[in-house]
Order: structure tokens, then sequence, then C-alpha cells
């Protein structure tokens, strides 16, 4: 799966028990001849970055190019959740139209909700803006209306404004390349995507969210963003990354008071994530998604020890 330094102390601490410090095996795989200098990118000062900050709330789409065994072209198209990096469907066809964006974006939605917003290139295939007005909006913008979804398109000749679908495509066809036996028809090179997506979003920590956590994680602990709004306009909701104490308790504040809710001490400076609405608390594993304790919080008489 090319792992870096972080990844591989990441596999080795979750799942061998080990500590190894990222420079160590830095030092590694440099003498073993196994990185690849790289020429100096523009400084991450340099960059604006933006993030969704619950699942749903924006999906990134894009499609690109692989050539399969025997020089047949085909095109990839990628649903992928901007606030948690979650492949939400991948797709291989001979050619990506108007018609299969629909189709693969109804399939999204059956899997995993309708989202509030979409954010694609300027690609007919997504929007008609620079046609002239002819022929009015395409199926896509049509059935986005009709569902409430807010689209956003990037600007033209600006591909990082989709970054995280553009990043995904990236490792994506560097993991399609390194596999021995290549596709010879789009069914084996469906088998290969299913196959790289259950790995990517069950199995692999992605640097960019929190604690490491796997992207299926992330997105199934959180709550989720709904069209035409992310929050329910009746329900105070917060979402809290915290880390549970060396006595096995965490704390929230609720109506002004300071609550400690314990859950144990054998998850004992694990990194947690509280999703409060109201009065209801849920507390998950950061990592994991393991739901570590729900209850609701009585504000007169929870106690205060």
């Amino acid at each position: 799966m090319d792992a870096g330094p972080e990844t591989i102390v990441w596999h080795l601490e979750h799942h061998h028990d080990v500590q190894v410090s990222r420079a160590t095996v830095a030092r590694i795989l440099h003498r073993q001849g196994l990185v690849t200098p790289e020429p100096k990118k523009k400084p991450k000062s340099a960059l604006h970055r933006f993030e969704a900050s619950l699942p749903n709330e924006t999906w990134q789409s894009d499609f690109t190019h692989y050539r399969l065994t025997g020089g047949t072209d085909v095109e990839i198209l990628t649903w992928l959740d901007d606030c948690t990096r979650k492949a939400i469907r991948v797709a291989a066809h001979p050619r990506v139209t108007g018609l299969i964006v629909v189709e693969q974006f109804r399939r999204a939605v059956a899997e995993a909700g309708i989202p509030a917003s979409t954010l694609t290139d300027n690609g007919m295939v997504y929007t008609t803006r620079f046609s002239g007005g002819r022929g009015g909006r395409n199926g896509f913008e049509s059935g986005l209306r009709r569902l409430h979804v807010i689209q956003k398109n990037g600007r033209a000749n600006h591909p990082t404004t989709q970054g995280k679908v553009e990043r995904f495509q990236q490792t994506l066809k560097k993991w399609l390349r390194a596999q021995p036996v290549q596709p010879v028809a789009i069914a084996d090179l469906q088998r290969l995507l299913d196959h790289f997506v259950e790995h990517y979003n069950h199995h692999r920590p992605h640097r960019s969210l929190p604690h490491r956590s796997t992207p299926a994680a992330r997105y199934d602990t959180l709550p989720k963003a709904l069209p035409g709004t992310t929050r329910d306009a009746q329900t105070h909701t917060r979402i809290r990354h915290d880390r549970i104490d060396t006595s096995g308790v965490v704390t929230l504040r609720i109506a002004g008071r300071l609550h400690h809710i314990g859950i144990g001490r054998t998850h004992a400076r694990t990194h947690v994530i509280l999703l409060v609405a109201d009065l209801q608390v849920r507390i998950v594993n950061a990592t994991t998604g393991e739901l570590l304790r729900e209850l609701t919080i009585d504000p007169d008489y929870q106690p205060q020890k």
C-alpha cells in the first residue's frame, strides 16, 4: 500500500503492540533504498486548507483514466466524502457520461444518504454552466435541485479545489499499477477497485484525519449533515475531541456545570470523540470508532465526582 513512516508506526502500534519512533522507521526505509527522493514541494503555509466539518456535508467527485491490458482506455468515477475521506462509491466505465454520473450518484445516495452539497470541476457531465446556456440544466444538476443539494464547482484550471478526490485517485492508480496481475476487462478492474476501497476505508489509517483514524471509523461515528442544513435548528449539537484521563474519566461541560463521565481504566489515555446532542452523549474511540459509552446527562442529579 506504499506506506510511509507514519503509517507503518500506526500499524506496528495497533496491530503488533510495538512502539517505534517515526524517525527510526524513516532511517530504515532510507537505508533499504525504499524511499524515492522528491523535489521540495510548496510549503504548507502557502496552501489555503478547507474541510467539511461533518460527514455528508460535501461529496467531492471526479473521474480519471486507466489503461487495461491490451491497451483499452477506461474511466474510473469516484464519489468521496470531504470530511472523512471515505470513498462512497468508485466504479469503472468505458466512458463517464452524464447519465452515468446521475446513476452512480443515485447509487451513492442509496448507500450513504443524501449529501448537503457536492463539489466537482466544471466538466459537462457535472454542469452546463459554460455551455452558453444551451439546453438548460443537465440531468445531474436537475437531480441535485430536486433533492435540495447545493452544487459547488471549482474554478476553471484550478484542480486543487477538488484536491482530496484528486489525491485519492493518485493513490488508487499508484496501487493499481503495482498489482502483479493487471486487469484485462472492466469487470477485472472493478474487482480490484472494490478490494482497494475496502482496504482504504476500513484498514488504512489516514494521515489527514485526527489520530490517524480510518475513513470508515470517522464517517460512522460522526452525525451526518443533511440537505439544506448541516445542523438541526432545534437541537444543540457539539463534537469534541478529548482524551480519557488515567482514572478512566472524561469531562464534559453542560449547562455551565462540569460532568465527569466514567469510561473505565482499561481505556485510560485513549483518544475519544464526544458526540453531544443536547443531553444525549455518545463517546467513541477516535481511532477504531468503537462506541465506549452512551448516556443521557441529568443536569440536576448527575454526580460531580
